[in-house]
């Protein structure tokens, strides 16, 4: 019986690659035997090229320099990825972050918020989703078939307090990955898929010190995520990579505009 979940020789891009899951994401495909293009900023270029090493040992594997934010650097990236693979057959928007003038801290209220950090946060989550597509995604419309996931957040499903500018751009991600999934079948081809992964509290670089003192101890807002997580803990990068493989293989060949929800239940618990 044919394996629905093979990906062997896919030629899969991730941005963000260097980060907490885009890295974690990375290593799972390879030794799943998919091609792997890790694109990243400049300053993690070491990061980088460490990982593409690391993943050749399952694969081919490619680091490329880039900016989300740049069209022209990512027609650039596209170029090369094609000249080296031939294709590009899965698109992982895993690019985006927080800042912490986005927030409002629990002594402020939205008047105090920063509009200069908002609109950072809204252009690099939501148009560094969007221009990576428009650039990316011409190769899965020429050829009328391919995978996008998108990277949303707990913050998307519901209002979530404090993160202010981030809940604002994941919100707009979730609509445009839904936009996007009828564009692109109607327009194109039904055989490309758009789907988001929604995963919940993980703790990364960006959001530890919210969630986790400087004794590892947690701080009141990481303790009401546990208290609202019907699993009862944070969730751990490598919990992203099922779903995740789940959606670019064959396995999910008939879901599309879809939220994959990852959270341990956050999303389904009230009082």
């Amino acid at each position: 019986m044919k394996n629905l979940f093979d990906v062997t020789g896919k030629v899969v891009v991730i941005t963000g690659a260097c980060g907490v899951l885009g890295q974690c994401i990375a290593r799972y495909l390879a030794e799943q035997g998919a091609h792997v293009v890790i694109l990243a900023r400049a300053h993690s270029r070491e990061k980088g090229k460490a990982l593409e090493a690391e993943l050749s040992q399952y694969t081919e594997a490619l680091f490329l320099e880039t900016d989300v934010l740049d069209e022209e650097k990512l027609v650039k990236n596209r170029e090369d990825i094609l000249a080296k693979f031939g294709t590009i057959d899965v698109l992982l928007n895993a690019a985006g972050g927080n800042m912490g003038a986005a927030n409002i801290a629990p002594d402020q209220t939205y008047l105090d918020a920063s509009d200069d950090a908002i609109h950072k946060v809204v252009e690099l989550n939501l148009f560094g989703t969007i221009l990576p597509t428009k650039v990316f995604g011409k190769v899965l419309c020429d050829k009328k078939e391919g995978v996008i996931v998108n990277f949303c957040s707990e913050s998307a499903l519901r209002p979530l307090t404090r993160v202010f500018g981030y809940g604002c751009a994941k919100s707009a991600i979730a609509s445009y990955t839904k936009f996007m999934a009828t564009e692109m079948a109607k327009k194109f081809s039904p055989k490309i898929r758009v789907n988001a992964i929604v995963p919940g509290f993980i703790i990364t670089n960006q959001n530890r010190a919210l969630l986790t003192n400087p004794d590892g101890s947690l701080t009141e807002r990481g303790m009401d995520v546990i208290k609202h997580t019907p699993a009862s803990r944070f969730a751990e990068p490598e919990e992203l990579c099922g779903t995740i493989h789940y959606l670019i293989s064959e396995a999910s060949s008939f879901v599309t505009g879809a939220l994959s929800v990852v959270d341990g239940g956050f999303d389904v618990y009230s009082i």
